[in-house]
């Protein structure tokens, strides 16, 4: 069979709101991620023995297992165990919420740690109280650290919104399979949401490498 590169256009309407999909199931999860990391992250570093325990329970559970197991077990495990139905689009994002976080959590506990035990005592010192001690000072300097850790967690967040086509979501792959399995055009198609691929993780890279620029001046 001869390729048509033709059938990319045909079907580039269905490959854009498979990626909007994508784009946007990526968003919200890492949005949630952020915010269960920032606070899992928090907790291993000044939470104490139990906070402590608690965090390094959910990141060790989440890091021992794939993230396909974890949308499984939400879809479907879930229904039975709890009587909590969700609905394929919020299990997928939910995935990326708890899978993110725990690996955030530690990217951000590693990035407050690392900040001289000097600049606390002296904030401290100056009479603010300890949270507005890691908010202004630790957090802003930590928050440097964090970014090409955390573009690398963005990326493969991105990619794995590909995985969640085991529950049928209609992201990006998924779409990308129901046009091959109309057509057969496998090498055109695959390719285009290869390519697609490439432009979503290139964009989200450039971003972050400005990010960090800019925090480099600041």
């Amino acid at each position: 069979m001869e390729t048509d590169w033709s059938v990319i256009i045909k079907f580039l309407p269905d490959l854009i709101e498979g990626t909007k999909s994508t784009i946007y199931i990526t968003l919200a999860g890492l949005i949630g991620g952020l915010i269960v990391g920032a606070v899992a992250g928090v907790m291993r570093a000044y939470g104490g023995k139990i906070l402590n325990a608690i965090a390094f329970i959910y990141i060790e559970v989440v890091r021992g297992t794939p993230i396909v197991v974890q949308v499984m077990f939400l879809y479907f495990a879930l229904p039975i165990l709890a009587n909590i139905r969700v609905d394929p689009l919020n299990a997928a994002i939910l995935a990326i919420v708890i899978n993110a976080g725990a690996y955030i959590a530690e990217i951000v506990r590693g990035a407050l740690l690392s900040i001289n035990k000097g600049l606390t005592e002296a904030g401290l010192a100056m009479g603010l109280p300890h949270w507005k001690v890691l908010i202004y000072i630790v957090g802003r300097l930590a928050f440097r650290r964090m970014i090409p850790p955390l573009g690398n967690q963005f990326i493969v967040s991105l990619k794995d919104t590909s995985l969640f086509i085991v529950i049928g979501v209609g992201e990006l792959t998924r779409t990308g399979q129901e046009i091959m399995a109309s057509n057969f055009r496998a090498v055109e198609i695959w390719t285009a949401v290869a390519v697609i691929y490439l432009i979503l993780t290139g964009v989200l890279t450039f971003i972050l490498r400005f990010t960090e620029k800019r925090m480099r001046l600041l």
